[in-house]
């Protein structure tokens, strides 16, 4: 599965977030193949390349085209909660949609 991690800059918020999503993964038993951080404008031009992106909330609108072409798009409320990062895996179906 190939994720990316998106945020205002691609700076420091998205490369604790990767760290988050990652460990969310492999306490899930799920194998990434690409795992990827930047800024938003970088994001939005390569979405479609990856199965998931997870951004803060109030970027999520932002993904509307690649959400419309499959790509499944979670926000983050805290981009710092593995609780929520791996709540959020299982409610958004990725998992299941990856299996086949």
């Amino acid at each position: 599965m190939k994720v990316l991690v998106a945020c205002a800059n691609g700076a420091g918020t998205s490369l604790m977030m990767k760290m988050r999503v990652e460990k969310a993964f492999k306490d899930l038993n799920v194998n990434l193949t690409k795992i990827h951080h930047c800024s938003i404008s970088e994001g939005k031009s390569s979405a479609t390349s990856y199965d998931a992106v997870f951004t803060p909330l109030n970027f999520v609108s932002m993904f509307k085209d690649a959400e419309a072409k499959g790509v499944v798009v979670i926000g983050l409320k805290n981009v710092l909660s593995d609780a929520e990062a791996k709540e959020k895996i299982l409610a958004s179906g990725l998992l299941e949609k990856n299996k086949k």
